[in-house]
């Protein structure tokens, strides 16, 4: 198949969050399945051109935004073998310092700046005449795609074979903005009612891509399931239940080409299931990085996330303070939330021996941490997927995850009479019961044996996309298959 990826991020380019790792890791597996797949992200100020072999390509387009008109330069890069990725260029929408938002708020034109990416990713597939069969659209940044190909485009040849698929990656963050969206992005106001566009009189980017994609998949098989029930779809619910046997959760995978103890380049020294000495080497590294004691026996907890109420940090600061009274250090990377940063920032002051906070994107420190921490903390309120258990079990970091999304689909509590399990588990995203699952994981590892045997358990886990892209091809060849029983006809699910 021909596969276009639009989205907002993409490493190595740039990365928010955990949609990065799966844009620039997914095309990887479709081109090994002989897919024919290109990328389309903006081409923000930190994507440095030079750096990534960016070249212009002879084309400019003029996109619609509202009643004006706006530049596109299109620039085209590579990632895996050879696999195109195209960018697209606009200094008023892109040429900015962050990607979405600053400390303070959103960015206040993001309608706007996603509205132009989601007509520039069309015209550019036209502008290079590489007709996909499949637009594959993630988060709500890219949520009105597949309204446009069903109204704006409905009748253009270009795209009469095309197919949609819309991915949640985190169900929370929507797109609303005021109804006179629908005049900017140059929808009929016809398409402005309650069973298409409409939502409680506002514009929602992400109902947009439910209703209208031929096919809706999530990043997990427990998420698919948790946002179709009443007060976890933030609203999304009754259009999700509506759509059920359109609804797939696919569970992400990682790059264990980047993710790798055996090669990794960041890490003090290289180890593996067979020879985990390594290990111990890695830990040294990152307790001297942050100037912690060298404490061998010291379980060293390590924490690579937004920081976030929805990742549990509200739920971490409250224990923090009576876990650091233990024989215990904590390594976290992150920045997010004023208010948790203070709280975090107060409790490394207070335990400076036994805390090291990096408010920050550290690429290579993340690295360290993940080879270098014993457990790793996860006590998300919700989690669609989640990368970071799956990384840790690589690199024989222990996961501690509340028993949520993605992180019950890969996670599964340590028996220590069977010696089953990869990780420490707790239910439901409270205090007392995160403090009690780090306690499990301080008294597992006094006995080093058991340690031992959950760290096998964690090697031995397996999360490559090879399962994950067999079903997405599964899913694209529904998508393709409802797109020409439909023809041009178009007829929304009531919700």
């Amino acid at each position: 198949m021909k596969i276009v990826m639009a989205a907002s991020e993409c490493v190595p380019f740039v990365k928010v969050g955990g949609l990065a790792d799966v844009v620039g890791s997914l095309p990887k597996a479709l081109k090994a399945k002989r897919h024919d797949v290109r990328i389309v992200i903006p081409k923000y100020r930190k994507i440095d051109d030079a750096k990534f072999g960016l070249r212009t390509l002879p084309c400019r387009l003029l996109i619609p935004v509202g009643d004006r008109y706006e530049d596109v330069t299109v620039k085209e890069g590579t990632i895996g073998q050879g696999i195109p990725v195209y960018f697209i260029e606009n200094d008023n929408y892109f040429n900015r310092p962050e990607v979405y938002r600053t400390q303070d708020g959103d960015y206040p034109d993001n309608r706007e700046r996603f509205i132009f990416f989601s007509r520039a990713v069309l015209e550019t597939c036209k502008a290079l005449n590489f007709q996909p069969d499949i637009i594959h659209c993630h988060d709500w940044q890219t949520g009105i795609i597949p309204a446009y190909l069903k109204t704006i485009y409905n009748f253009d040849g270009f795209y009469c074979n095309t197919a949609t698929v819309y991915t949640i990656h985190n169900i929370a963050y929507q797109g609303m903005f005021d109804a006179d969206t629908v005049a900017l992005a140059g929808f009929p106001w016809a398409e402005f009612t309650w069973n298409k566009l409409e939502y409680y009189g506002k514009f929602n980017f992400m109902k947009a891509g439910l209703i209208y994609a031929d096919v809706i998949s999530t990043v997990s098989p427990s998420y698919a399931q948790e946002i179709q029930r009443e007060g976890e779809g933030r609203g999304m619910e009754g259009i999700l239940r509506s759509r059920t046997n359109d609804v797939s959760g696919i569970l992400n995978g990682i790059d264990y080409s980047e993710w790798n103890p055996v090669s990794d380049p960041h890490i003090a020294a290289h180890f593996s299931m067979e020879d985990s000495k390594g290990k111990a080497a890695c830990k040294a590294d990152l307790q001297q990085q942050c100037k912690l004691p060298l404490c061998p026996d010291t379980l060293l907890l390590g924490a690579v996330s937004r920081l976030d109420p929805q990742k549990g940090y509200d739920l971490l600061g409250k224990v923090l303070p009576r876990i650091l009274s233990k024989n215990v250090q904590v390594v976290i990377l992150g920045s997010g939330d004023r208010d948790l940063q203070d709280i975090i920032r107060s409790l490394a002051g207070k335990y400076p021996a036994r805390m090291s906070v990096h408010f920050e994107f550290n690429d290579p420190l993340a690295h360290k941490i993940y080879a270098g921490a014993d457990a790793f903390l996860m006590p998300s309120r919700f989690e669609p997927c989640g990368l970071g258990q799956m990384i840790a079990l690589a690199y024989g970091a222990i996961p501690i995850v509340n028993k949520t999304g993605g992180l019950a689909d890969t996670i599964v509590n340590f028996e220590e009479k069977k010696g089953t399990g990869n990780g420490f588990v707790f239910f439901p995203a409270q205090p007392a019961e995160l403090r009690f699952a780090i306690e499990r994981a301080c008294k597992t590892y006094r006995d080093k044996k058991r340690w031992s045997t959950i760290m096998t358990n964690a090697f031995k886990s397996d999360f490559s996309w090879k399962i994950a892209v067999n079903k997405y091809a599964r899913l694209y060849k529904k998508a393709s298959e409802k797109r020409s029983a439909k023809g041009t006809a178009y007829h929304p699910p009531i919700p």
